[in-house]
């Protein structure tokens, strides 16, 4: 297939994480034409199309402030990417669709709430489920410790001694394919740094690679850290783009952990879709 022409869209960054937007609020067009795999395969292959690591498409709701559709870079359906929601807290307020204060926002993972904090974005995550700090995945050299949780979508967490050693591909792609993981799973490798702080590397589900940042991944492992005794309720991850995600834990008496993400998220450039 080909891309049509015409339709107007924003790159934006989130700590490293690309994605192209369209805002199909005003063109319902680029829903109607764009919102396949091929066409976002098209999109995000570097080199021959925009380049990114998924799509997200911007819509009307009818009862939140706004609605986004997420695309991985292999045509997948993403439940939730947390670097796109920033994204689109970002692109809201700039299209003026939200003002400076809390907003409201649906995704396939259910209701977000985004806010502004020190010019940043920042997404409430609906609570982690399905929080296990010990699985039964066999441990390679170097790794501690082996944790899932689901923050929206699935995820894998292995402590290391050292994320610089790390084949995050080699390593990442086979845990993200295990039969154990029904849905699969995304695979963040984190090693501390200081006091709260670590480094994280993530193998990207539906991008089928590493990437330079995982909102949700930063999300996991912070929810992780802290079962784990590692870290307190405020943990800050610094991703392979050397940007730094902080993730707020609320921890309710009931023992449900209410996450919170903050981090960059910027519109790098706009375009327009060209034939391809």
């Amino acid at each position: 297939m080909s891309i049509p022409e015409g339709h107007a869209f924003y790159k934006l960054t989130g700590s490293g994480n690309d994605f192209v937007f369209f805002d199909a609020r005003s063109d319902t067009g680029a829903a109607h034409e764009l919102d396949n795999a091929a066409a976002v395969r098209q999109l995000c292959a570097p080199g021959t199309g925009i380049g990114a690591d998924g799509v997200v498409f911007l819509q009307s709701d009818t009862y939140q402030s706004f609605r986004i559709r997420y695309f991985n870079r292999d045509g997948s359906i993403g439940e939730l990417c947390g670097n796109a929601s920033l994204c689109s807290v970002r692109l809201a307020r700039e299209l003026g669709v939200i003002g400076e204060g809390t907003c409201h926002f649906e995704t396939d993972a259910g209701v977000m709430t985004g806010h502004f904090r020190d010019g940043q974005p920042e997404i409430d995550l609906q609570a982690v489920h399905d929080l296990s700090p010990e699985t039964e995945f066999e441990r390679d050299p170097g790794e501690i410790r082996i944790g899932f949780a689901n923050t929206g979508v699935p995820h894998l967490v292995v402590l290391v001694e050292d994320t610089s050693s790390v084949d995050v591909v080699g390593r990442g792609r086979p845990l993200r394919l295990d039969k154990r993981l029904k849905a699969g799973a995304n695979v963040n490798f984190v090693a501390p740094l200081g006091p709260d702080e670590f480094v994280i590397r993530t193998y990207e589900r539906g991008v089928e690679a590493e990437t330079l940042a995982c909102g949700t991944g930063a999300v996991a492992s912070a929810a992780l850290l802290n079962a784990w005794g590692l870290a307190g309720q405020v943990v800050r991850l610094r991703t392979k783009s050397a940007r730094t995600l902080t993730v707020t834990l609320r921890i309710k008496d009931d023992g449900h952990v209410w996450p919170s993400l903050c981090g960059e998220a910027r519109i790098v450039f706009q375009g327009r879709t060209a034939e391809l």
